[in-house]
């Protein structure tokens, strides 16, 4: 006979592999896009599969090795069938994703697409790691609901890198107190792009880890020091090149998907989405969020820190407040997957305590954007229209930041 031990091990494996067998059919579905994208020409620009690989990856690599500047949006729109200008990146991720834009373009854009993969498979094993889950189990069904996510299928449809960047996140919150070196070049890799980087560095200076924060930076400044002194050479000289980064800037700006005060941007930061719910932007309005958020963020961080289970909800603190300080889009909230199941477990844990229940409003609202799935936004349009529906994601985690704010100002007055 079967004890019942036995049989309570054989329905856990059970429900493990069927969890398992969901994810890899969810996978292969977010992999179509990338083998069945037709080749980029000016007469399908607005194709949406793989559109970030093709304008942030594939074509600005090529015009590197083609000896281009591709950060001149003028340049791009010339030489290229893209849609979108090549955003200030950091310069080394032009030969850092080298090997993706090599090979003819589909064969490029299914080896990104399967590296995304990899990398949400290992965010997910991250996650359950640092929540202290059983890493098979919690990792299996972390990866399934990622990749049947809005969030997760986003990455490879549109072929993102923000796969790397939340791995990048991740670890760098994570190793920060046992392994300062990785955690730096952790740090390193969230630099390429800077308004992840810029801010992480920041917050993780103020919460102590000082060498992190520096030596993750100067890796990332060290890393692109080549390729940015190449297209100064290049381009004539620094002044030159600065006036590129000029025009990039004001392009990005003036978008109808990159424009703060745009009522169809995407944008899930504080000064988009406070333009989009009252139609008014106050004057310097990004500058004031970014100081704001960031400040209240790190002071915040910085004291859960030195409280009792505090260090989840400090780190979920840390990657929304690098969400709402600055210009992010939905999935960007993709780096909070790790300290959100850390969060979500402590939470749960602590349920009985009304106190707790706050962190637990503030994860569910973090699981807006992954739940924003296509029924739903057709919901959302049919009963509030277009607006409310790009707005969704950002209202809510707008609010997932304000709650966890307020639930750290309670935690630290209990501990005290």
């Amino acid at each position: 006979m079967i004890s019942t031990t036995d049989r309570a091990g054989l329905a856990r494996t059970l429900g493990v592999a069927l969890v398992a067998l969901a994810g890899a059919l969810s996978a292969f579905r977010a992999l179509k896009p990338s083998w069945e994208v037709p080749l980029p020409t000016e007469q399908n620009l607005p194709e949406e599969r793989m559109q970030d690989f093709r304008d942030a990856l594939y074509f600005p690599v090529r015009e590197f090795l083609g000896g281009g500047n591709p950060y001149d949006p003028a340049v791009m729109f010339d030489h290229w069938p893209v849609r979108q200008n090549f955003n200030l990146y950091q310069p080394y991720h032009l030969v850092l994703h080298l090997p993706f834009a090599l090979p003819e373009y589909r064969v490029g854009a299914v080896a990104f697409a399967l590296a995304c993969l990899v990398l949400l498979v290992g965010l997910a094993v991250m996650a359950a790691n640092g929540a202290r889950l059983p890493v098979v189990a919690g990792g299996v069904v972390i990866a399934t609901l990622l990749v049947t996510s809005q969030v997760g299928k986003a990455q490879m449809y549109i072929g993102q890198v923000n796969p790397l960047i939340a791995v990048s996140v991740a670890g760098a919150l994570l190793l920060r107190a046992k392994s300062p070196g990785w955690a730096a070049a952790a740090l390193a890799l969230a630099w390429l792009k800077p308004q992840f980087g810029l801010p992480l560095a920041v917050l993780l200076f103020v919460r102590g880890d000082r060498r992190v924060a520096l030596l993750g930076t100067g890796i990332a400044a060290v890393a692109s020091l080549p390729v940015a002194a190449l297209l100064v050479v290049r381009g004539g000289g620094v002044k030159e090149f600065l006036d590129v980064i000029s025009r990039n800037l004001e392009w990005a700006s003036s978008t109808g998907y990159g424009a703060v005060d745009s009522m169809t941007a995407q944008r899930v930061d504080l000064p988009a989405v406070f333009f989009r719910t009252t139609g008014w932007l106050p004057p310097a309005a990004e500058l004031l969020a970014l100081c704001g958020v960031l400040a209240v963020t790190a002071l915040l961080a910085r004291r859960l820190d030195r409280t009792e289970n505090g260090t989840p909800a400090a780190d979920l603190l840390v990657c929304l407040g690098i969400v709402v300080a600055l210009v992010h889009q939905p999935g960007d909230v993709l780096i909070a997957v790790p300290a959100l199941v850390a969060l979500a477990v402590v939470a749960w844990r602590r349920r009985k305590d009304s106190h707790w229940r706050w962190a637990g409003v503030a994860a569910l609202l973090v699981v807006v954007p992954f739940a924003h799935l296509y029924f739903v936004d057709t919901a959302v349009k049919s009963l509030l229209g277009a607006r409310a529906s790009v707005t969704l994601d950002g209202v809510a985690l707008v609010a997932a930041w304000l709650v966890l704010a307020v639930f750290a100002v309670r935690h630290v007055r209990r501990a005290a």
